[in-house]
């Protein structure tokens, strides 16, 4: 006789699957807690989402003040067009576990620049190379710099060119 497998029994005992569930949602949650003050936990909850799959150079732009369509946009790059996906990939499922869904998402197949709108944020993420041509730093200059902790930063080991 088979022993089930692990699968089988979450299938089989749904109350356990769901504490599984809030437990590692719990542990995402706690990990946001360090994000800056001012963020919207979903917003922190992105941040630790890409700072997870590595995400470099992360900003957050306050737009409060500057534009109408968004609060803030979170800016961060990838090495590669696969790590761009991954990146995207996590931040939406983190968000999706936490209840919130992505109104759009566009540019995922060429992942030179994925950008996942939330409405009152948006996440971009980056090939390198596309972030350095499109610059939206440069571009939203007038919006202010959220400061974030150095574990969410990810700078280290950056390929970015600052010119």
């Amino acid at each position: 006789m088979k022993q089930n497998s692990p699968i089988k029994e979450q299938v089989l005992h749904p109350e356990q699957t769901a504490k599984a569930a809030k437990s590692r949602g719990n542990a995402v949650t706690e990990k946001a807690d360090n994000c800056a003050e001012e963020l919207d936990e979903r917003v922190c909850t992105a941040l630790q989402a890409a700072s997870d799959k590595k995400a470099l150079d992360m900003v957050v732009l306050d737009l409060r003040e500057v534009a109408s369509f968004t609060d803030y946009f979170i800016i961060t790059s990838g090495t590669n067009t696969r790590q761009v996906q991954a990146i995207s990939d996590e931040v939406v499922e983190q968000l999706k576990k936490q209840g919130t869904r992505a109104l759009r998402v566009e540019g995922y197949n060429t992942a030179e620049w994925v950008l996942v709108d939330y409405g009152d944020f948006i996440v971009h993420v980056f090939e390198d190379k596309a972030r350095r041509f499109y610059d939206l730093e440069r571009l939203w200059r007038d919006a202010g710099r959220v400061p974030l902790p150095s574990d969410l930063t990810g700078t280290e080991g950056s390929l970015r060119n600052e010119r």
